[in-house]
């Protein structure tokens, strides 16, 4: 069976992603569940590194001058790291990766990978420091326009990046 794919509906506008719920399940399927239950429309990219990732999922970033935008989670909390010990998926350009803030810490943010970040894939043999769920497979036009939008001093973008609508399929 065929990895789902999710469309991705902007204020920019639309991508899609092949989201790998067959060899990254854990951090897949929450991805999945989030944006079938509604829980990313509406919420803005809270944070954009020009030449390196644009990430996204907080639910304080509804509002997008929230200070507390980047520090928020899933109402389901965290998910239990995923380390297949026979996968390497890398960060590379188009790569979405679940974002986190230490062991057992990945819950609703995630970031897409504008740059080849291998520097992010590895604790040690088998240990991804942020697992790779899903590839951009159309519109990495927009998500590299995205990229390229000015940004105050917190890498926030200054004319707020909002996702009307995530559904997968």
């Amino acid at each position: 069976m065929a990895n789902p794919i999710a469309t991705f509906e902007t204020s920019m506008g639309s991508f899609k992603a092949e989201i790998f719920t067959d060899v990254m399940p854990i951090t897949a399927n929450n991805f999945v569940r989030l944006a079938n239950e509604g829980f990313y429309d509406g919420l803005h990219f809270h944070r954009v590194i020009e030449g390196f990732m644009n990430q996204f999922g907080c639910p304080h970033s509804k509002d997008p001058n929230s200070r507390r935008a980047g520090t928020g989670d899933s109402p389901y909390g965290a998910i239990a790291d995923e380390h297949p010990a026979n996968l390497r998926l890398s960060n590379v350009v188009g790569t979405l990766s679940m974002a986190n803030a230490g062991p057992q810490s990945g819950s609703s943010q995630f970031f897409i990978n504008t740059a080849d970040n291998g520097f992010l894939d590895y604790f040690s043999p088998g240990q991804s420091k942020h697992p790779v769920f899903g590839k951009v497979t159309e519109g990495m036009n927009v998500v590299n326009a995205i990229n390229r939008v000015p940004t105050d001093s917190s890498d926030r973008p200054r004319t707020p990046v909002r996702v009307d609508r995530i559904r997968v399929a």
